[in-house]
């Protein structure tokens, strides 16, 4: 039986879903769903959203009316981070954290770090640079969202020239949100703009094979 994944490709969190989807190697079903894009673009530019979300079956599974949501054989799950955790744990323990304690929880610090640190001023530089129409784009807004998120690649470049990646010297869970992000930042900024150790951390995560799942550019830089 596949895992069905209601999301939208270029979500950021439902990304997170189809890279471990990858690493895995796991069938699965994408359903598009999304309040703010569809296959045009967000709606922001006057564009149809891909919808489901709004609708009593979907709410019913997840009442935040949010994306990503998945289905696996029965069990219903929500909110990105806790379905990466929860596809690790089920799936592939050892490959994911070695099945450690320590190894799990240092993981689980740095996607949840991800998600306070880095989510939001990335989510906002994109949006006043690219999924705004031109007259909405506030340009000291994104530029204060791009200073945040110098200071907060700053934190990871100091961990990783102490580790290999994110959690330790090993790929972990925790490394699949900071392929997202590092992606995008290089896609946004430039690999030019990327710090030593995180243009030699770039390097390695998008050499897997699980990254041809959100290398497009188009996942990213959709407005």
């Amino acid at each position: 039986m596949s895992i069905k994944i209601w999301g939208r490709p270029t979500s950021a969190r439902t990304q997170k879903v189809l890279l471990t989807m990858a690493e895995l190697g796991l069938p699965h079903e994408l359903v598009l769903a999304s309040g703010t894009m569809g296959a045009q673009g967000h709606v922001a530019k006057g564009n149809q959203a891909f919808g489901v979300v709004d609708t009593p079956e979907y709410r019913a599974m997840n009442p935040n009316g949010t994306v990503p949501t998945i289905l696996d054989d029965g069990f219903v799950l929500w909110e990105s981070n806790a379905i990466l955790q929860y596809l690790a744990m089920k799936y592939d323990p050892d490959g994911f954290y070695g099945s450690n304690t320590e190894r799990f929880a240092s993981a689980s610090r740095w996607i949840m770090w991800e998600n306070n640190e880095l989510i939001p001023p990335m989510h906002t530089l994109v949006k006043h640079t690219i999924r705004l129409p031109e007259e909405q784009r506030e340009p000291q807004v994104a530029e204060t969202a791009r200073a945040a998120l110098t200071r907060a690649w700053d934190i990871v470049e100091d961990q990783l020239s102490r580790t290999e990646h994110i959690a330790d010297d090993s790929w972990s869970y925790g490394d699949i949100p900071m392929t997202i992000r590092v992606h995008r930042w290089a896609l946004l900024a430039g690999q030019d703009a990327l710090s030593p150790n995180l243009a030699r951390y770039y390097g390695q995560v998008s050499a897997r094979p699980s990254f041809d799942a959100v290398r497009d550019p188009a996942m990213h830089l959709a407005g």
